[in-house]
């Protein structure tokens, strides 16, 4: 999950799942756009982050692909400053998504109606930057009870905790990752920490099994290093952040590659214009071929032998058809 801001948010009203959702975009953007699209909310959208959990591309291939996917109409970054009640202010980064890919009026027209919303409720783990100081309030001392005194001829029955209990439950949820007792012993004081913070077993053993490369080699060691770095938020930041009223009162497009904004530049199709130059300078993936289309007869035409007007509207995609011709002609 994002941590100081870039994180995935739906921009609404787009179009249900469909094979060829991103059939405009070259192989390589269409599989990135794809894995973006199945990330869950909240999910960290800088390249760096998204290279490191596909399985295929590097860095600068997912930098260059999410510049492509952004001209393409898929994503922007905004910055909304936001105001809170108690007279502070802060500047808030959204990344948005849209499977539909979305002509630049329709986005700014989406950027505009931000402006005013009442976002109180709309902050989500990591997307908040420049948070003020202040201390959580401190945690209740709680006074144990007293444990139950066992029979002289019974031995008490240790009970696992619940936290340990999620840690064994990750062996049945993947094999992939088969937690010993000496891990789950280990790792429970971690992942006691992430039940406190109202995570849930569910949430942790997802936490564990979630985008698991094909071999484990040290599962104990990975546990560890996912609830280190995936903990939860304390419950008592959550409190405080979502109790204050916050509205939006400016807004800002700005470019994900620099970071640059309207302030300073011009943004075009979601990116400055020198990143945008950039992009298109090293054009497509090698063997990328576009798709040919043809434009489709105007509503009330007749094609050639059809007495009939036809009501046709949309462009006829005839890739596969000038492939066949090129081979046959020896140009491939």
């Amino acid at each position: 999950m994002a941590k100081t801001g870039y994180g995935k948010r739906s921009a609404g009203d787009e179009d249900p799942h469909a094979d060829p959702d991103f059939a405009h975009l070259s192989l390589r953007d269409r599989e990135i756009a794809v894995f973006v699209d199945h990330l869950e909310e909240g999910h960290a959208m800088g390249y760096k982050a998204i290279a490191a959990g596909h399985p295929r591309y590097g860095q600068q291939a997912v930098r260059t692909s999410l510049g492509r996917i952004t001209a393409a109409g898929h994503l922007r970054w905004i910055k909304e400053h936001i105001t809170i009640e108690d007279n502070s202010m802060r500047w808030v980064t959204r990344t948005y998504w849209q499977r539909t890919p979305r002509s630049p009026e329709w986005w700014a027209k989406f950027a505009e109606e931000r402006h005013g919303k009442d976002v109180t409720e709309e902050y989500m783990s990591g997307l908040v930057r420049g948070e003020p100081n202040e201390e959580p309030e401190p945690e209740p001392d709680v006074v144990p009870e007293p444990d139950a005194v066992p029979e002289p001829d019974e031995e008490p029955a240790e009970q696992p905790s619940t936290a340990y209990q999620a840690l064994a439950d990750v062996r049945a949820a993947d094999d992939r990752m088969p937690l010993s007792e000496r891990d789950c012993r280990s790792l429970e004081p971690l992942a006691a920490e992430w039940l406190s913070r109202g995570a849930s077993p569910r949430d942790l053993v997802k936490a564990l099994t979630e985008g698991l490369p094909p071999a484990v080699t040290n599962p104990g060691g990975l546990a560890r290093t996912r609830l280190e770095n995936k903990m939860p938020p304390k419950k008592a930041k959550i409190r405080q952040r979502t109790a204050r009223r916050g509205r939006v009162t400016r807004v800002l497009m700005f470019c994900p590659l620099c970071d640059r904004d309207e302030r300073t530049t011009e943004i075009v199709n979601g990116l400055c214009r020198d990143c945008l130059a950039e992009i298109e300078a090293e054009g497509p993936e090698p063997g990328y071929v576009p798709p040919t289309f043809l434009p489709g007869p105007r509503a009330g035409d007749s094609l050639p032998g059809v007495d009939e007007p036809i009501d046709v509207t949309e462009p006829i995609d005839v890739t596969e058809r000038v492939e066949a011709l090129r081979r046959a002609a020896g140009l491939r």
